[in-house]
């Protein structure tokens, strides 16, 4: 699961002062560790690469890349960061971001396989409602749905990343959003405390779910309708192919890269009408397949990907008078 150049551990486990890797550990890894314990089931990664986790491949060493197990612990790692003033940022599964060659200062908080539970909690006549917390994949959770004739995810086909990530991009396909299936949503602030917030008491938009920078999608409450199994199977093997069809294979990117304007075109048909297919920055290439998915070669930097997206930006607002916003989160620039 991790890098062997770097050190690995647990919260209750004595650290070496360097990592594997011959970087120092940061100042306050100590005082961190002593705030964890008694929670020694959490997985620790000094100076680990994040190129590994992220679907550009690209990206410097976070100062610790931490897997919490549940809520529990992730509120006391919440509260310890906040205490020492140590900053940090959740990562799901890596879709829809570019992070600096640079690296992220501080702890990446990983959302894995323990945070990944699906559960039935009501089941009515027609419908059910599914309890899904973060960590779990997108894919899992349509594939889970799907087989036992629980209908309202397929727009979801094919659409990498976890369920936290979707909530909280309000991720959508086919003119449907996250925002359409979902009934609450379980949620943590920056100081650690947990709370539940219905769907309808959130300001959720395009691509967005409306909450203050700092908020953690825990879990989500999903209201899913009854149907045939087989029919289900049949409208996401539709999707897939319509995506195989229509986006790049075989390419590591973060998926649409920006968001589309309201009103007239999407931001693919601008860039490609701006001639922009093709388009190359060092490994850093705009999709030939579809213009709105910037991809990397094999030996792309996040340097490449970003001053891309910058050309791209140029290059349309000369043309258009439009300003691409990035639908991809740029994390570690200054």
């Amino acid at each position: 699961m991790y890098e062997a150049a770097v050190y690995t551990g647990k919260w209750d486990q004595v650290m070496s002062p360097l990592g594997e890797s011959g970087a120092q550990l940061p100042a306050w890894a100590s005082a961190l560790q002593q705030g964890m314990a008694g929670h020694h089931r959490g997985d620790i990664v000094w100076h680990g690469s994040l190129a590994v986790y992220t679907t550009f491949k690209v990206g410097g060493r976070a100062e610790a890349i931490v897997f919490p197990k549940g809520r529990d612990e992730l509120s006391r790692l919440v509260r310890s960061l906040h205490g020492l003033d140590v900053p940090w940022v959740i990562l799901g599964r890596g879709s829809n971001v570019v992070i600096a060659d640079a690296g992220l200062k501080g702890v990446v908080i990983v959302f894995g396989r323990d945070f990944a539970e699906i559960e039935l909690v009501d089941d009515a006549a027609d419908s059910v409602v599914v309890r899904v917390e973060a960590g779990c994949s997108l894919a899992k959770l349509v594939s889970w749905a799907v087989e036992r004739g629980y209908a309202g995810l397929e727009f979801a086909a094919g659409i990498p990343g976890s369920v936290g990530g979707a909530i909280v991009m309000n991720a959508g396909a086919w003119r449907r959003e996250m925002k359409d299936v979902l009934v609450r949503v379980s949620i943590m602030d920056g100081q650690g405390a947990i709370s539940t917030r219905e769907v309808e008491s959130m300001q959720f938009a395009y691509r967005t779910w409306g909450e203050m920078k700092g908020t953690i999608a825990l879990e989500g409450f999903f209201r899913l309708k009854k149907d045939s199994p087989a029919m289900l199977k049949e409208m996401c093997k539709e999707y897939r192919q319509r995506r195989k069809m229509r986006q790049p294979q075989n390419m590591a990117s973060g998926g649409s890269f920006f968001k589309n304007p309201l009103g007239g075109k999407t931001a693919g048909q601008l860039i490609d009408q701006a001639g922009l297919k093709g388009c190359l920055v060092g490994g850093a290439m705009v999709s030939t397949v579809h213009a709105n998915f910037i991809v990397n070669t094999g030996r792309a930097t996040a340097r490449d990907i970003i001053d891309l997206m910058g050309i791209v930006q140029k290059v349309v607002y000369e043309k258009y008078g439009i300003t691409l916003e990035p639908e991809v989160k740029i994390l570690g620039l200054e």
